[in-house]
């Protein structure tokens, strides 16, 4: 059994967020806490697998008990994010400190929406308890202190990175950015993300690191320095305009129950810029991703594989793997020099 400890202000949310949990066979809430004061006991008495951690506490703010959590006893934490522009960014700020998923509450009736994200609840409990949660150890990287920040230019250009992630993705993606130089080609990238919070995500990347990145809008050209993440509930897909290479949005169906989906961004490179692209398929639950990756590396594109031993979790690299679609599995501070050097390095196989 998992057991799990409920930490919510709110005692509507507490009920509903154990009724949910409960209907799942192999999982128990053993507690719960209306503030961080309280979760502090009961994690001492009941020893939780795994947390759920509102994001906007009493007493102490759910940052402040999460930062003390990572210090003194490291669990993984799933945060329940209220969809307002401060809940997404103290959700990214949370995912930075440790905490290993999100869900979102629903902006609509509490208790009928709630019940919708049942499925997506349990299944991020479930792979929660299967992370190893460590201090997170980052290599020094370039940062914006550290390196020029990229100046917006107009030049277009003729080679393309793409990314794909989910689970810990929001992380890895900063590492690799932030291990890009302000010249890099074009970046495409796709991180299962909901709708409100893709928005905070590119602001605060495109604050960490030295390129420009935005939330893709349909049309946008893709140009040298800059780095695109697909919106939450739309695919991003590459696409020519003339010579040129463009964004394309569109809200078609979710492929492997995502959208954005990864395969859908990787399977559009590999149709419109084939060899001229490098990708890298990072951390996440499951498997989407894995077969675009596949039909690039069949293409004779550089394809690479975040290792198992740098991933929250090595659910779609490791599946990228098993199908032989990664040239190289790397961890990831290796990454950005390897997706540089695949795009002018000759594949040997």
């Amino acid at each position: 059994m998992i057991r799990v400890l409920v930490v919510d202000d709110s005692a509507l949310m507490r009920q509903l967020l154990t009724e949910i949990l409960e209907s799942a066979p192999d999982i128990e809430v053993v507690g719960s806490a209306q503030d961080p004061y309280v979760a502090r006991e009961r994690i001492k008495a009941l020893d939780p697998d795994v947390l759920t951690l509102d994001v906007e506490m009493p007493r102490m703010d759910g940052l402040t008990f999460l930062r003390n959590l990572m210090r003194l006893r490291p669990m993984p934490v799933v945060m329940v994010s209220s969809l307002t522009e401060r809940g997404a960014e103290v959700t990214l700020h949370a995912l930075e400190l440790g905490a290993v998923d999100f869900v979102r509450k629903p902006d609509g009736p509490i208790a009928a929406g709630m019940r919708e994200y049942a499925d997506e609840l349990i299944e991020k409990i479930r792979t929660a308890a299967t992370i190893r949660v460590r201090p997170l150890q980052v290599a020094p990287a370039m940062t914006t202190e550290s390196q020029p920040r990229a100046i917006p230019s107009f030049r277009t250009t003729d080679r393309v990175l793409a990314i794909g992630a989910s689970t810990g993705g929001t992380e890895a993606i900063k590492e690799v950015l932030m291990r890009l130089p302000p010249d890099t080609p074009g970046v495409v990238i796709a991180q299962h993300i909901p709708a409100g919070f893709s928005t905070a995500f590119a602001e605060r990347m495109n604050r960490q690191t030295g390129l420009v990145v935005k939330e893709a809008a349909d049309g946008d050209r893709i140009m040298l320095g800059h780095a695109y993440i697909a919106p939450g509930d739309y695919h991003l897909q590459l696409a020519r305009d003339g010579a040129r290479y463009v964004c394309r949005l569109d809200r078609s169906e979710p492929v492997n129950r995502h959208r954005p989906s990864v395969d859908v961004l990787f399977r559009s490179v590999a149709k419109t810029a084939g060899t001229n692209a490098a990708a890298a398929l990072l951390t996440g639950m499951g498997a989407d991703g894995a077969q675009g990756l596949k039909e690039l590396y069949d293409l004779g594109v550089h394809t690479i594989a975040q290792d198992e031993a740098t991933s929250v979790v090595w659910g779609m690299p490791g599946e990228a793997v098993k199908r032989g679609g990664a040239v190289e599995v790397l961890p990831l501070r290796d990454i950005a020099a390897a997706l540089l050097k695949g795009l002018t390095a000759k594949r040997k196989h």
